[in-house]
């Protein structure tokens, strides 16, 4: 049996909680058995204790890093302290399961987080043995690493991974550190999720959320559903599922039983905004005044337009674990993911729209309507099964919220191009730039048969 070590240093917030916490404590003492209070009786917390991990796994570490943003706003942007080729400080994330076994790559990960962070994609469970209740193959763990902020080795701040609007997670894996755990330096903690309600959702750090959300602590998670593999009444099983029928959909958005969801294309778009002052005052060992709140970037997968339509990044490198930049464009780095949309004619193309920044955002796509069929990972369906999607040119988005949205492609004899922006126009530049930027991008369609399949969500199909 293990011990675990529970001194720490304390955080901001700790400190100033730390009488009360102690008034709380001594009051326990008196009516909680001793043998409550003992870390060492919980021996479930003990990997040694635990059976090994079935479903899906993935390995996170938190850190800080520099990211290219365009513009310039004298002094704060860029940053005077950025390496050559990059302008901003952030807090982030990285996805470290492919050097999993070995802790010194892990650790060399610090200063190299991205924006937006690492998303991921879960299956519905559905326990696919029924006659075994331990089948669980769809089940999720992520083990987060916090490997501390190499600029700021001052902050000794936990990080967590809060699901934002799941529906189901277990207290202790909720990641909001006043009623769970943070992760502190140089430490892990495992989360287990079972995934039960499909749609678009997002993930951020709980942990001095005004700074750590806005510092870029922001990420994607997306819950597919069972309909996939198991179709509905007119509802083929989709090729996520493993159908090889060509015209089977890729998947579905909801377990609608009808088909209504379904989609060819899948691209996800991350908006949140830089205030580059408070940027800047964290690189520089400052406190930037919160209630002076003025964002001046406004970005899409972390990156602002025309960065937006440049290529994906070219994922990681095996031997390294350092990402592998876009082509071309080295400066793009920690910003792997591309917004640009493409399609052929006739596709349904689904957009995950997610807002993790703190301004509410209305996207336009000109020239064609978009069904929405969900909003914060539910389904628009009412009781008796009335339809509650509609169609439209412009989906509103506010902070923490997401929006399911299907399109389909028109018919056209060229190559075709469309734009998807924020109908705020005052967000559509870049600090001290001409001409157009922030969270816009556009929307490719081919003519038909002239793209092949997607290999993964953002993927260009071979375009």
């Amino acid at each position: 049996m293990r011990k675990e070590n529970l001194t720490r240093e304390l955080s901001r917030r700790q400190l100033l909680k730390l009488g009360a916490g102690l008034v709380g404590v001594t009051a326990a003492g008196a009516v909680v058995p001793k043998a409550l209070l003992k870390p060492d009786r919980v021996v479930e917390a003990s990997p040694a204790a635990q059976d090994p991990i079935i479903g899906v796994y993935r390995h996170f570490a938190a850190t800080d890093g520099w990211i290219y943003l365009p513009g310039a706003n004298p002094p704060y942007h860029p940053d005077n302290l950025a390496p050559p080729g990059l302008t901003t400080y952030i807090f982030g994330f990285r996805d470290v399961t492919s050097i999993e076994g070995n802790r010194d790559l892990i650790f060399s990960q610090k200063m190299k987080c991205q924006l937006t962070s690492p998303m991921f994609w879960l299956d519905e469970w559905r326990n696919e043995n029924p006659l075994d209740p331990h089948d669980n193959t769809t089940d999720f763990t992520l083990k987060l690493t916090n490997l501390g902020l190499q600029i700021r080795p001052d902050l000794i701040d936990a990080h967590t991974l809060h699901f934002h609007g799941f529906r189901n997670a277990i207290p202790i894996f909720d990641g909001e550190p006043h009623s769970s755990v943070g992760v502190p330096i140089a430490r892990d903690l495992t989360y287990f999720y079972r995934a039960r309600d499909p749609g678009t959702y997002m993930f951020h750090c709980h942990f001095e959320e005004t700074e750590h959300v806005h510092m870029g602590m922001v990420g994607g998670v997306y819950i597919r559903p069972k309909q996939n593999f198991l179709g509905g009444a007119s509802a083929p099983i989709a090729r996520l599922g493993g159908s090889l029928d060509a015209a089977a959909p890729m998947g579905y958005v909801y377990n609608d039983g009808d088909g209504s969801t379904a989609y060819d294309r899948e691209f996800a778009l991350v908006m949140n905004e830089v205030w580059s002052l408070a940027h800047w005052c964290d690189s520089h060992v400052q406190l930037p005044e919160w209630s002076d709140y003025n964002p001046d970037l406004y970005l899409m997968n972390g990156r602002a337009y025309p960065d937006t339509i440049a290529p994906n990044g070219g994922g990681t490198d095996s031997a390294t674990g350092d990402l592998i930049p876009p082509a071309g464009r080295p400066e793009l780095k920690y910003q792997p993911l591309s917004s640009l949309i493409t399609c052929n004619s006739g596709d349904r193309v689904l957009i995950r729209f997610i807002n993790l920044g703190y301004v509410e955002q209305s996207m336009r796509l000109t020239g064609i309507k978009m069904r929405v069929v969900g909003r914060d990972a539910t389904f628009l369906r009412g009781r008796g099964g009335n339809d509650l999607s509609f169609l439209t040119d412009s989906v509103h988005i506010g902070a923490g919220q997401s929006v399911d949205a299907i399109f389909v492609a028109p018919d056209v004899t060229e190559k075709t191009v469309l734009k998807l922006f924020s109908r705020n126009l005052a967000h559509l530049s870049n600090p001290g730039m001409p001409g157009l930027g922030g969270p816009m991008t556009e929307v490719h369609i081919y003519p038909a048969g002239t793209l092949g399949d997607q290999a993964a969500a953002n993927d260009w199909g071979g375009a």
